[in-house]
């Protein structure tokens, strides 16, 4: 691809993109990190024990849920310890996601180059190339649901081969995909219940529903010309539900604090994983659960020039034809139902382009 505009990229702000968001976004932030950029080192993005709320009682689950909810309505983040994955295996993931990204050759990388399945852009996105909108200095590769052995009957025969360069991968991050599929609803539950929603409203939804494991390697910036201006990734809000995202053993993470328009530097607890909610679940709780914007960028201890970041986010979808609708009890709608397929591919065509958008009718199939 051609040489970036350095200039460009450094003054982008999402604003320039606006007309393609569903929901409400009013504030502006530059999609680079940049030296003009204001830190805000007092904010503490909140942690909890998941497991109040997995294993407490009625009344430990309400209390958990109040707290739970009122962190994320804050700043739609909030990270969770006891979640009941164990450690190893993020261990494990982080082994087998730099093995996949530098054992696979170019060309077997681009024999799955990314497009649409459904709503969801699956496959390997090449370094500065993971947007149409300015250079990121990451590669990273999406799996939906369809690219598991997993329960599912709206697709053919499961042939792992149509979407891994080696199919021994498969099972591995399975178990990764599995043990975060036991998450969706209990995280869905104590949000709404935190909202004063019925915790089950989303359940059959949420049943076998798709997903998209994303794996992202950041090589050094040594290695990829950091001077040119991109971040390792830019300025965005999530499209999903909720992300789900282990803490990451490299930082780099952080999250725009709309209180006070500067960023916050965000470093999990190992073994934790960070929540936070996405463009779904700020049109269905009426803007309440906000998407928030979060970027990764450069962490203080200068370890992001020659050192690797891995990170594994699991985005929480509905299939393409459910509807969402602002949840009852949330007020006076500010949005209109909307099917999740025409929702998603509008909000996201302005990373993979204009024609990535599909209009579909408003009934349920």
């Amino acid at each position: 691809m051609s040489e970036p505009d350095t200039r460009a990229i450094k003054e982008a702000v999402n604003q320039d993109f606006i007309r393609y968001d569903q929901v409400k976004k009013s504030h502006t932030y530059r999609l680079a990190e940049n030296d003009a950029d204001e830190f805000d080192t007092d904010y503490q993005i909140q942690t909890f024990d998941f497991g109040r709320y997995l294993n407490g009682n009625a009344r430990d689950r309400k209390v958990f849920a109040e707290e739970f909810g009122a962190a994320v309505q804050d700043i739609g983040f909030s990270v969770l310890t006891g979640h009941g994955v164990d450690k190893s295996l993020y261990d494990e993931m982080n082994d087998r996601t730099e093995e996949l990204f530098n054992g696979t050759s170019m060309k077997d990388k681009m024999r799955y180059r990314a497009k649409r399945f459904g709503s969801v852009s699956q496959g390997y996105f090449p370094i500065r190339e993971t947007s149409d909108i300015h250079p990121d200095l990451v590669e990273g590769w999406v799996w939906c649901r369809r690219a598991f052995n997993m329960p599912q009957k709206r697709f053919g025969e499961f042939r792992p081969e149509d979407f891994w360069p080696d199919i021994r991968y498969e099972p591995i991050f399975r178990e990764l995909a599995t043990a975060h599929e036991k998450l969706f609803k209990p995280i869905t539950q104590a949000m709404f219940e935190g909202l004063g929603c019925d915790p089950h409203s989303y359940d059959k939804k949420l049943t076998d529903t798709n997903f998209g494991l994303r794996l992202n390697y950041y090589p050094p910036m040594k290695q990829v010309g950091g001077d040119s201006g991109a971040g390792r990734l830019l300025g965005h809000e999530d499209v999903d539900l909720f992300t789900i995202l282990p803490a990451a053993k490299v930082s780099g993470l952080q999250v725009w604090n709309h209180h006070n328009q500067k960023w916050v530097r965000l470093d999990a607890p190992e073994g934790s994983i960070i929540i936070n909610t996405g463009d779904y679940m700020q049109r269905i709780s009426n803007d309440r659960l906000p998407s928030t914007s979060h970027r990764v960028g450069k962490p203080l201890d200068g370890s992001h020039l020659d050192t690797a970041r891995i990170s594994f986010p699991l985005a929480v979808y509905v299939w393409e034809e459910e509807i969402l609708e602002v949840l009852p009890g949330l007020g006076k709608p500010k949005y209109d139902p909307v099917k999740a397929i025409t929702f998603h591919t509008k909000s996201t065509s302005k990373f993979y382009g204009d024609d990535y958008a599909v209009e579909s009718p408003l009934e349920k199939s």
